[in-house]
């Protein structure tokens, strides 16, 4: 997620390990690493230039960075395997072309280009795959979060299809997910549900990754937007959706939780409209490019904003609605105190 943050170091990423449990700020002069909750500033790297991708493996000592902004630390096209306890790279995967994306998995480490996704492990950087893909400019690509699982989704060959790769099964799937350009995915932890957004912002649909059967609909909305995130809870049956709108939804899991339009009469006229599971909570933020996950604590949601705010909030599980904000802090702030 890029920033169009003034501060005097400039935010140039945020991003959550796989489990929510922190997250990584990358800035124009090095990077930063906090606990997501409580919010605790970890500690922070200072270089003689901008991270564009900062990837942390869980809470261990190995960062994936890519170089960003206006004075990269590192070429674009460049992936380095930061060791910190080390305190210096020790290894690098190099490509033609610019990096868009990476996700770090113990089993492996995934690198997504424009067109293309290559699977390398870990531990030599070998590679172990090559997925080819429709354009794929927003670097979109997940992996489930779940140490001893091994899957991975990302865009196929023909727009709005994602192909999820079942490692441990040696198997693929593919997923007719929408009509139009997908713009968004995400596995939950254990891979087994895909969720995906396309340009349209309008519904997010959940697949099963066993074989590629919708779910769920939910419909976040009857105007266009642009989907951010979408965060599946790691143990509950959550899912958060952030777009353009300011509005973060909270939709569950379990279909008859979530709420349907009242106007049962014109289903028979739009049934793909009235049919639509509405949100369950949602949380209001300004209007800022926002990702957003669920921490350990109960009912509860963090947000992380491009003007670098955190926001945490609780929502009822029982009678959902508007969520109340708990706290809010500039992150930017907390490094310097």
């Amino acid at each position: 997620m890029v920033s169009k943050s003034k501060s005097a170091d400039e935010l140039l990423c945020l991003k959550f390990n796989q489990d929510y449990s922190c997250f990584t700020v990358g800035t124009d002069c090095g990077f930063r690493i906090f606990n997501s909750y409580p919010l605790r500033y970890c500690f922070r790297r200072d270089f003689p230039g901008g991270f564009g991708i900062v990837e942390l493996l869980y809470r261990t000592n190995i960062v994936a960075l890519v170089g960003g902004g206006k004075s990269p630390r590192y070429p674009p096209n460049k992936v380095i395997i930061w060791d910190d306890h080390q305190m210096r790279p020790t290894g690098e995967l190099c490509f033609r072309t610019e990096v868009k994306g990476v996700r770090l998995k113990r089993q492996g480490i995934a690198v997504v280009l424009e067109n293309k996704v290559y699977v390398y492990t870990l531990a030599e950087l070998k590679l172990r795959d090559h997925i080819q893909t429709v354009a794929n400019p927003k670097g979109l690509c997940a992996v489930c979060s779940e140490p001893d699982k091994w899957v991975l989704a990302c865009p196929d060959k023909e727009k709005g299809c994602i192909k999820v790769q079942l490692y441990d099964e040696d198997r693929s799937v593919q997923v007719q997910s929408h009509d139009s350009s997908i713009v968004c995915l995400e596995l939950n932890s254990s891979g087994t549900l895909l969720a995906s957004a396309s340009d349209k912002g309008t519904v997010i649909k959940v697949f099963s990754t066993n074989d590629g059967s919708c779910l769920q609909e939910l419909r976040r909305g009857i105007d266009r937007a642009e989907i951010y995130c979408v965060a599946f809870h790691p143990t509950d049956p959550w899912i958060a959706v952030s777009s353009d709108k300011g509005t973060i939804h909270i939709f569950s899991l379990e279909p008859e939780k979530n709420p349907r339009s009242a106007l049962k009469f014109m289903r028979a006229v739009f049934p793909d409209y009235f049919d639509s599971q509405w949100s369950f909570a949602q949380f209001r933020v300004r209007d800022a490019k926002t990702i957003c996950a669920f921490p350990r604590e109960p009912n509860t949601l963090t947000v992380l904003n491009s003007e670098g705010n955190y926001y945490l909030a609780s929502f009822n599980p029982e009678s959902g609605g508007d969520c109340v904000k708990l706290e809010q802090e500039q992150i930017v702030e907390l490094t310097m105190s």
